[in-house]
């Protein structure tokens, strides 16, 4: 006989949902893409307009609103063809255009609903920050409907966020693989970011998932899993996405344009020599595997690559930031007149920053360690583990 040990898990929208008076009075914007979903997999938009909650407004972040756009891109949608909502762009909009956008929305509460995976260069939780800043500034309520974490509450990996570099894929002092669920976020940015950004807090409410515990995974939730973005297809790929979406900040292709991006990494300069060297690492919980492949598009598109793909053995023992970290400078190594930093486009250039990887890793102590040949894995220890790091942000037990 079979048993399902998974646990179950009631997300904050489902319990929205079922008692529409947990965000409160006044006319609600849904914060959402094709994430949000009830337990049934109905888009959660109309399902709280059928329960009678007020929504007058909806707001998509990277991606758009039903997740069809590539990295850096959203969808140029007004009007949401299944509730009839207006559909507000929150991607690239922050600071006095985005307080202008909240103030001619006319929502008095902003009800936030996206599927986080974990690591801190995620743009969501971006997006999240930069609604509570305008919403503490223009007087709009802020609730976020909580999800679980995918990779679990247990750990976190990485520096916290040098301020110097805060970008939209860092704008406060979180650790790499911070540990946390949007809720649980909300709450530490709150305490600690928003008030700096917005001269005071935000009128804040967090709808708790009931049934998570933080030794859970995506696929201990009991929920469906929705692929994130694009190219997060598999709880597979959140696992190892924390590390190797640093490859984006490197001339390597870390697997866009396939079909198991983040868990393949590859150039035209490698050779037979970088699978060996990975395992002679001996890194906890991977094994790399020899590979080659072809993307259709991003990086090298086109072009044949060799490279690996990290089959993760042990998910308890892998360490994906430490991980990648290593690879990155086994490239440097291996292949120093090769490997190369990509530099921040002229016309995307965060703050005057240089080179990508300095934004996605919060400082430019990576970069140098790196190039120096110096050992690169100490700086991959994290502040401490969520339950002191995030003090008592946490909401699960």
């Amino acid at each position: 006989m079979c048993t399902d040990d998974r646990a179950a898990v009631t997300t904050g929208i489902a319990r929205l949902h079922a008692s529409p008076g947990l965000a409160g009075p006044g006319r609600l914007g849904l914060v959402t893409n094709h994430t949000g979903v009830l337990p049934d997999l109905l888009p959660a938009a109309p399902g709280l307009l059928a329960a009678g909650v007020r929504l007058v407004a909806l707001f998509g972040p990277e991606h758009g609103l039903h997740g069809t756009g590539q990295a850096g891109e959203s969808e140029n949608l007004r009007r949401d063809p299944a509730t009839g909502l207006p559909v507000h762009d929150t991607y690239g909009c922050d600071g006095a255009r985005l307080d202008e956008l909240l103030l001619r929305s006319g929502v008095d509460a902003l009800v936030y609903d996206l599927q986080d995976i974990g690591a801190r260069f995620y743009t969501y939780v971006w997006t999240m920050f930069d609604l509570m800043v305008s919403a503490a500034r223009t007087g709009v309520r802020f609730v976020v409907a909580d999800r679980p974490n995918p990779l679990g509450g247990l750990v976190s990996e990485g520096p916290l966020l040098d301020p110097a570099w805060a970008s939209f894929v860092g704008r406060a002092a979180v650790p790499v693989r911070h540990g946390l669920t949007c809720g649980e976020l909300a709450r530490y940015l709150n305490a600690r970011a928003v008030p700096q950004a917005a001269g005071a807090a935000v009128d804040l409410t967090v709808i708790e998932a009931v049934g998570w515990r933080r030794a859970l995974h995506a696929d201990a939730t009991g929920l469906p899993w929705v692929a994130p973005s694009p190219n997060v297809p598999t709880p597979a790929t959140a696992t190892v996405y924390p590390g190797t979406c640093l490859f984006e900040g490197t001339n390597v292709s870390e697997g866009r344009g396939t079909t198991q991006p983040f868990e393949i990494v590859g150039a035209p300069y490698v050779d037979e020599r970088f699978a060996p060297a990975l395992a002679g690492l001996g890194l906890a919980g991977v094994h790399f595997r020899d590979l080659r492949y072809v993307p259709a598009f991003h990086e090298h598109a086109g072009r044949p690559l060799r490279g690996v793909q990290l089959h993760v053995t042990d998910r308890a023992a892998f360490a994906p930031v430490r991980t990648a970290v290593a690879m990155l400078a086994t490239l440097r190594r291996l292949y120093p007149d090769d490997f190369a930093w990509r530099p921040v486009d002229a016309d995307t250039a965060e703050n005057g920053h240089r080179y990508f990887i300095d934004l996605l890793w919060g400082s430019d102590r990576l970069r140098r360690a790196v190039d120096a040949g110096d050992d690169p894995l100490p700086l991959c220890d994290p502040p401490a583990p969520p339950s002191r790091w995030a003090d008592d942000a946490l909401l699960y037990s």
